[in-house]
């Protein structure tokens, strides 16, 4: 087992599993799959105003997976599609050996060694996908004026 891939931190945020579970009425979900290792990852959010309002998502996945996921049901409330979208860039980033996402996403820093191991990018990204991709589905779907 690699202290890089299993760190403290990662562990930690998979065990807290902030916003495990599903939504009783989402406004949308999304659910990706990465088929390189197996993970799934199906996302639910609320939103108002265009800002999510609610978030929650049902993982059966790896321990890195998990824990992005965690991050993301900690502290994605409030933010739109752009600052997902933003924020994905900014974890791609750092996992490509740059620096860490602004706060309150300074917890992916957890990933910061990952650079070396491409392979497990996706699992990190995986719910920010998710995420991303169920916004879509939600804009394509509101009526055009």
């Amino acid at each position: 087992m690699s202290d890089v891939l299993y760190r403290k931190e990662i562990l930690r945020l998979a065990a807290d599993a902030a916003g495990a579970g599903r939504l009783a009425q989402p406004h949308g979900s999304a659910t990706m799959h990465n088929p390189s290792c197996g993970d799934r990852v199906t996302v639910d959010v609320a939103l108002t105003d265009g800002r999510i309002s609610a978030i929650a998502q049902h993982t059966n996945a790896c321990i890195l997976t998990q824990a992005s996921a965690a991050i993301l049901g900690a502290d994605a409330t409030g933010l739109n599609r752009a600052e997902i979208s933003a924020l994905a860039a900014a974890v791609q980033n750092m996992l490509a050996g740059g620096g860490s996402p602004p706060a309150p996403f300074n917890a992916y820093a957890a990933f910061d060694g990952l650079a070396d191991h491409r392979g497990r990018h996706k699992c990190v990204l995986l719910p920010l996908e998710a995420v991303l991709e169920a916004l879509e589905i939600l804009e394509l779907a509101e009526p055009r004026a």
